[in-house]
C-alpha cells in the first residue's frame, strides 16, 4: 500500500500546476521547477515539492471558492544555508497578492517548522534565491479546512506537576489532517523531561507527511528541539519551565498516533537541601539521594501538619505558607519569626525498635531589616547543620481614583490639576493575615533620587501637612491621601517616597499602634520591620485655561524660556536701539538675581 501511495504521488508530481495555484514568472528571471502532487479523492488539500534555481523570483497564489482558511506547512526545506534572510527567504501574504498583510518569512536558518494559516479563502507565497548556486528544495503541503471545527482531544494546556496525553483516537488511527498543539507549562525553577512511549505515524526519510514537532519554549518558534516521524520513542527535556509539542498529519495513511508523558525536574543542583522565605510562604527543596542516604524516603516525611504534602519529581518540594501547616509565628524584640518542622519518621524494623536514625529539619524565616533571613536546623540525633539565605518583602506603592481604593491608576507619569486630592496605598503581599502596615514617614521630591528640595507629608507617624489625611491602619494597606502641588523653581513633577513599618497587629506595644511619636520619644535602632516603598512621577497638567492656572503656566513659560535670554533681542538686531536694548537687559537681569529665591513650599489658593 505505501509502495503505490508513493506511485501515485511521483505521478501528481510530474502534472502541471492546476487552477487553484497559479505560478507567475517574474520578467527577466529564470522559471521557477514547480510540481503538484493531489489526492483522487478531493481537492482540499496538496503536496507541492519546488526544485528552485539560483534568481528565482516565484509567486503562488491559492484560492479556494468556498468558505474557509488555508493552512500551509513548511514541513522540509533546504535553502542556501549562507544566504541572508534579505536576500533569500519565502514569504506568505494572507491575501490574493503580495501587498496582503504578511504572514510571516522563511529563511535558511529557522529552527522550527513554519505554519502559516490564512484569515480568508486566499493566500500568496513568494520564493526569492539569491545567485548563489547551490542544491534548493522545499516541500509544502496544504490544505482548506473550516476555522469553526476542531478535533476532540487534539491540542491543549497541561499545568500540571506531571501528566501524559496521547494523539486523537489513540491507539485507534489518528484522523487525517490534524493539527495539534499541547503546551506544556510547570512551576518556575522547574524543568520538564519528556517521554514519548509509543510512536507509530507515517515513516519518511525528512517526516514531511506526518510529523510530531517538539519545541523548547511556550510556542512553535521557540526553538526546535526535534521533528520524529515512524516507530520511535524519544525523550526530551527542556531547558526552562515550558515545552510545546504539535502533531501534523496529512490526508492519507494514518496509524494509531502517539502516547506520551512527562513530569517536572528542579532545574538548581540541590545537594542536601535548600529553604528560602518570600512574603507569603517557606519553601524547602530536599535532594532525594540525602534522604536516601539515610535509608529514608519521601513517604518518611511530615510537616507540623502532616495533610500537606510536598509535590515530588527529583526532589521534594514543600511549599509552606506562613499561615497554614502548622507554621508557628513569634513576635519578640520588634521582629517576627515563622517557624516549622519537617519530622522524618523512620520505619521501624519490628514492633519495639528502630535502626534508622531519627531526622528533623526545623525551617524558620526570621523577617528583618527590608529583608528575611532564613535559617534551617538539620538534626540527626546530637548533629545540627545551619543554613542561611537572603530575601525581600514584597511591597509595592501605588495612586488610586478614590477612597474607596478600588481602582489603580496605571497611567504613568500621572496627569493632575493643582490642588487635586490624591489617594495613595502601600500594599504588603503576604498570607499571613495578622500582619499590618504602617507609614511611618512619606515625603515629596521634584526628583527620583529624593535629593535635596524634598517636603514631608508624614513624619514619625505624625500629618505634616494639612491637606494630608493618613487612614486607619488597615490589614495589609497604608493608606493616604493629600491635594497636588508643585516645588517652586521647578518643572512640574513630584515624586513620593514612603517609609513603612510592619508589625503584627495583635502586638499592642509595637510602633504601628504607637502612632505619631516624636523623634525623641521613638527608638527604632532595633526595629528590624521596615522597608521604602516609591512612586512617580506625578506631573501637573498644562494648557488647561479653564482650570485658571495662569500663574503656574507663565512659571512654566519662565522655565521653558529662560535658557533663550535673547529671543526678545533678535527682534530689534536692525534697530539704532541697540544699546537701549542692553541697558534694559542689565537692569531686568539684576531684577531678577534679586528677586531669586530658594526652593519652597508654595501654598495655594483654592481653585475650586
Amino acid at each position: 500500500m505505501e509502495a503505490v501511495r508513493r506511485l501515485v504521488l511521483l505521478a501528481f508530481l510530474m502534472v502541471p500546476c492546476l487552477a487553484d495555484l497559479n505560478l507567475t514568472k517574474s520578467e527577466g528571471k529564470s522559471s521557477c521547477q514547480a510540481s503538484l502532487g493531489g489526492s483522487s479523492q478531493s481537492d482540499a488539500h496538496r503536496a507541492l515539492i519546488l526544485n528552485l534555481h539560483s534568481n528565482e523570483d516565484c509567486t503562488w497564489t491559492l484560492q479556494r471558492p468556498e468558505n474557509k482558511s488555508i493552512r500551509i506547512i513548511f514541513s522540509y526545506f533546504q535553502l542556501d544555508p549562507d544566504g541572508p534572510c534579505e536576500s533569500e527567504n519565502i514569504k506568505v501574504f494572507d491575501g490574493n497578492s503580495t501587498k496582503a498583510s504578511l504572514l510571516g518569512k522563511v529563511c535558511s536558518k529557522h529552527d522550527y517548522i513554519p505554519v502559516f494559516e490564512s484569515s480568508s479563502s486566499t493566500l500568496t507565497v513568494q520564493i526569492v534565491t539569491d545567485s548563489v548556486k547551490t542544491q534548493r528544495t522545499v516541500f509544502i503541503f496544504y490544505y482548506f479546512f473550516s476555522s469553526g471545527t476542531s478535533i476532540p482531544n487534539c491540542g491543549g494546556y497541561l499545568d500540571s506537576p506531571k501528566g501524559s496525553f496521547t494523539s486523537p483516537n489513540y491507539p485507534n488511527a489518528h484522523p487525517a489532517l490534524a493539527y495539534c498543539v499541547w503546551h506544556i507549562q510547570v512551576e518556575k525553577g522547574y524543568k520538564i523531561k519528556l517521554n514519548f512511549r509509543d510512536i507509530f505515524i507515517e515513516a519518511d526519510e525528512h517526516c514531511r507527511f506526518d510529523f510530531i514537532a517538539v519545541y523548547d519554549g511556550s510556542s512553535t518558534t521557540s526553538g526546535l528541539m526535534g521533528q520524529v516521524c515512524g516507530y520511535v520513542k524519544p525523550t526530551f527535556e527542556s531547558s526552562s519551565d515550558s515545552l510545546t509539542v504539535v502533531l501534523s498529519t496529512d490526508y492519507a495513511n494514518s496509524y494509531r498516533g502517539f502516547s506520551a508523558s512527562y513530569t517536572s525536574i528542579y532545574a538548581e543542583n540541590i545537594n542536601t537541601t535548600s529553604l528560602t522565605c518570600s512574603s507569603d510562604k517557606m519553601r524547602i527543596i530536599i535532594n532525594k539521594s540525602y534522604l536516601e542516604s539515610f535509608t529514608y524516603n519521601e513517604n518518611n516525611l511530615q510537616l507540623n501538619d502532616p495533610t500537606c504534602k510536598p509535590k515530588i519529581s527529583n526532589v521534594i518540594d514543600f511549599s509552606i505558607p506562613l499561615d497554614g501547616c502548622g507554621t508557628i509565628k513569634k513576635v519578640e524584640d520588634h521582629s517576627v519569626t515563622y517557624t516549622n518542622i519537617i519530622t522524618l519518621n523512620p520505619s521501624p524494623t519490628s514492633e519495639v525498635i528502630t535502626r534508622q536514625k531519627h531526622l528533623q529539619i526545623i525551617l524558620k524565616c526570621e523577617m528583618e531589616q527590608n529583608s528575611t533571613v532564613e535559617m534551617m536546623y538539620i538534626t540527626e540525633d546530637d548533629i545540627i547543620q545551619n543554613e542561611s539565605a537572603l530575601g525581600k518583602y514584597n511591597t509595592s506603592m501605588a495612586l488610586f481614583e478614590s477612597s474607596s481604593f478600588a481602582k489603580p491608576i496605571l497611567e504613568s507619569p500621572y496627569y493632575v490639576d493643582l490642588n487635586q486630592t490624591l489617594f495613595v496605598q502601600v500594599s504588603l503581599y503576604t498570607s499571613d493575615p495578622n500582619l499590618v502596615v504602617f507609614l511611618d514617614t512619606c515625603r515629596a521630591s521634584p526628583t527620583p533620587d529624593f535629593t535635596s528640595p524634598t517636603y514631608d507629608l508624614i513624619k514619625s507617624g505624625c500629618i505634616q501637612d494639612e491637606t494630608c489625611k493618613v487612614y486607619p491602619l488597615s490589614k495589609h494597606y497604608g493608606r493616604f491621601q493629600f491635594n497636588a502641588f508643585k516645588f517652586l523653581n521647578s518643572l512640574g513633577s513630584v515624586y513620593l517616597q514612603c517609609k513603612i513599618l510592619i508589625c503584627d497587629s495583635g502586638d499592642h506595644q509595637s510602633r504601628c499602634s504607637q502612632g505619631c511619636v516624636s523623634r525623641t520619644k521613638r527608638d527604632l535602632s532595633s526595629y528590624k520591620w521596615k522597608t521604602d516603598a516609591v512612586i512617580g512621577p506625578i506631573r501637573l497638567k498644562r494648557d488647561r485655561s479653564a482650570s485658571g492656572n495662569t500663574g503656574f503656566q507663565d512659571q512654566i513659560h519662565k522655565e521653558e524660556t529662560q535658557s533663550q535670554p535673547f529671543s526678545s533681542l533678535h527682534l530689534f538686531s536692525f534697530t539704532v536701539l541697540a544699546l537701549n536694548l542692553v541697558i534694559v537687559a542689565v537692569i531686568i537681569t539684576r531684577h531678577f538675581v534679586n528677586q531669586r529665591t530658594d526652593y519652597k513650599y508654595q501654598k495655594l489658593q483654592n481653585m475650586n
